[in-house]
């Protein structure tokens, strides 16, 4: 009873890191290749913070992948 509570918990885990991993990496590429972010920014006056959005924009994106290839390998490995 309780193994098999722990294994829905732990599938259940599962997905909701592959669905971070996911979204996350969508929302990170679509604020790196499009210009997204850029329009944003200058609409709302924060121009100047665009320079740095490589900054923190890829390292996130390489981040989620990262996650969701984790995830994924460790999901069909057990």
């Amino acid at each position: 009873m309780l193994f098999k509570r722990f294994s829905e918990v732990k599938e259940k885990f599962s997905m909701n890191l592959i669905k971070i991993g996911v979204i996350g990496s969508v929302v990170a590429v679509l604020c790196c290749f499009t210009p997204v972010l850029v329009v944003l920014f200058g609409a709302v006056g924060l121009a100047s913070i665009v320079a740095y959005l490589d900054y923190v924009l890829l390292p996130s994106l390489v981040f989620l992948i990262g996650l969701t290839v984790y995830t994924l390998v460790k999901r069909n490995r057990i």
